[in-house]
C-alpha cells in the first residue's frame, strides 16, 4: 500500500510508525511541516531504513505566525493548498492526518471527499475542548458563543466524513457519541513513545557537558512545547519550592516560543535563580538530553484534561528517568506517570508544593531516584512496542481502502477546492 501520513509537528514516534510501516513492505511518505516550531524526530533516511520510506517537508508560501489568529489563519490557508497540491502529484492509497491544524483540515476534508481519496484521522486532540477554552478567553462575548459552535461543527464533520477514525483514547469515543456520532469506523490506539531511538543512558554524557554547569545540582528538565495548554509559570514556581527545600535544584527548559519567553524574562530579572534556557534540540540528541536529568517535568493545564495526552511524558519515561507531572489527576499521561513512581499534582499552587515535597524526598534518597527510573523503562517496554501498534493501524488502514468509493473524481479535479 502507498500511504501518506502527516504529521504536522513532526513528532517521534509517529516518524515511527512510518518506519514500521515501510519495513513492513509498505510505501510511506511521511510528510511535516517545516515551519511548525517544536522538538522533531528523525525525519530524514536513516542507516537501515527501507527504501519505500521517504521524508517530505511541506512549506506554506505565508509565515507561520503561531499567536497571530489571522495570520494564523492565512498560514493555514496557505498550507493547505501546499499539500493538497503535494497530494495531487503523490496520489497515496491512504492519508492520514496528525495534529494538523483544524483550519487545515477543514479545507483538505473537503477536497478528499470530492476526489474520494480514503483518510484516517488520527485524532490528537480535541479541537473543541482546546480551542474553545482560546475563544472564550481572547473573543468579545457577542461572537465567542458562534465561533465556539462552528468549531464543534467543523470537528464533528472531520470525525463523520474520515473513511476511518484512530483516537488516542476512549474519552473520544465517548464524546463522538455524545454528539451523535456513528463510532463504528473508530479505533482507539493510545500513543507511545519511540523504544529505539529514545534510551536510557547515563546522566554525565556529552550533551550535559555541553549545555549544563557541572555542579552537584538536582536537574528538572522540562522539553518540548510550553503553548496555551501549559503554564510555564509553575516551573518556577516549582524552583523556588525545591530551594526552598534545601533542594540544590536546578530548572532546565528546552523550548521556544511564548512560554520560554515568560520564563526568560523572570530569569534575567533573578539571575539569582539556577535556570538554563535553551532552544527545542536536535532530534539525534534526545536521548542524551532526557538522560541528562534526574527528573523530567510534564505541564497540562486543566482544561485540556482527557482529551490532550502530552506526548513527552511517554518519551520521557521511555529515556528511564523518573517524570513530574502538574496536570489534571485523572489525564492518561498522568496515570502512566503514577504507575512508574512518578508524582502528579494538580496544576495549581497546592499541587507545586506537594510536588516539592515529593521531590525532597527523592534528593534524599538516591536510589529512590534510580529504582523509579527504573520503573518509567519498564513501564514503556511493556506498554509501547511499535510491533502490535503497527499491526492495529495496518488493520486500520485496509478499513479505509476497502470503503473508497467506486467513482473517485480524483485529486486533479478538486485542486481549487483550497484554492
Amino acid at each position: 500500500m502507498r500511504i501518506h501520513i502527516h504529521d504536522f509537528a513532526g513528532h517521534p514516534f509517529q516518524a515511527e510508525l512510518s518506519r514500521e510501516l515501510a519495513a513492513r513492505g509498505h510505501h510511506v511518505e511521511h510528510a511535516y511541516a517545516t515551519q511548525y516550531p517544536s522538538g522533531k524526530g528523525k525525519l530524514e533516511r536513516l542507516d537501515g531504513d527501507q527504501d519505500a520510506l521517504t521524508f517530505r517537508g511541506i512549506t506554506a508560501v505565508r509565515t507561520f505566525e503561531k499567536y497571530s489568529p489571522l495570520g494564523r489563519m492565512r498560514f493555514e490557508k496557505s498550507f493547505a493548498r501546499a499539500w493538497v497540491s503535494h497530494l495531487e502529484q503523490a496520489r497515496p492509497d491512504c492519508v492520514v492526518a496528525c495534529n494538523v491544524p483544524l483550519f487545515v483540515l477543514n479545507r483538505f476534508s473537503s477536497t478528499m471527499a470530492k476526489s474520494g481519496q480514503p483518510w484516517v484521522l488520527w485524532h490528537q486532540d480535541l479541537f473543541s475542548r482546546a480551542i474553545g477554552e482560546e475563544i472564550r478567553k481572547r473573543l468579545p462575548a457577542a461572537v465567542s458563543p458562534a465561533a465556539q459552535r462552528w468549531v464543534t461543527r467543523t470537528e464533528k464533520n472531520l470525525v463523520r466524513s474520515a473513511s476511518q477514525v484512530v483516537a488516542i483514547g476512549e474519552e473520544f469515543r465517548r464524546a463522538y457519541r455524545r454528539w451523535g456520532l456513528d463510532v463504528r469506523h473508530v479505533s482507539v490506539i493510545p500513543n507511545w513513545a519511540p523504544l529505539g531511538e529514545i534510551l536510557p543512558g547515563p546522566r554525565d554524557n556529552g550533551w550535559a557537558r555541553a549545555h549544563l554547569p557541572q555542579a552537584r545540582e538536582i536537574r528538572l528538565l522540562y522539553a518540548g512545547t510550553l503553548g496555551r495548554k501549559h503554564n510555564p509559570l509553575l516551573l518556577i514556581d516549582l524552583l523556588r519550592g525545591a530551594l526552598d527545600r534545601g533542594i540544590p535544584a536546578r530548572l532546565v527548559v528546552a523550548s521556544e516560543g511564548e512560554g520560554i519567553e515568560a520564563v526568560r524574562e523572570i530569569a534575567e530579572r533573578q539571575p539569582e535563580l539556577p535556570i538554563t534556557l535553551l532552544p527545542f534540540q536536535p532530534a539525534s540528541e534526545l536521548s542524551d538530553m532526557l538522560g541528562s536529568a534526574d527528573v523530567l517535568l510534564a505541564l497540562l493545564e486543566p482544561g485540556a484534561s482527557k482529551f490532550s495526552i502530552p506526548s513527552k511524558v511517554l518519551s520521557s519515561l521511555a529515556a528511564g528517568r523518573p517524570v513530574l507531572g502538574l496536570m489534571p489527576r485523572d489525564n492518561p499521561a498522568a496515570l502512566d506517570i503514577k504507575a512508574a513512581g512518578g508524582y502528579v499534582g494538580t496544576p495549581d499552587a497546592q499541587g507545586v508544593e506537594g510536588a516539592a515535597d515529593w521531590l525532597q524526598g527523592m534528593a534524599q534518597s538516591p536510589a529512590a531516584l534510580v529504582s523509579a527510573g527504573e520503573r518509567s523503562r519498564q513501564l514503556s517496554v511493556e506498554r509501547f512496542g511499535i510491533g502490535p501498534i503497527a499491526t492495529r493501524f495496518e488493520e486500520v488502514l485496509a478499513k479505509a481502502v476497502a470503503d473508497r468509493p467506486l467513482a473517485p473524481q480524483g485529486f486533479a479535479q478538486t485542486a481549487e477546492a483550497v484554492s
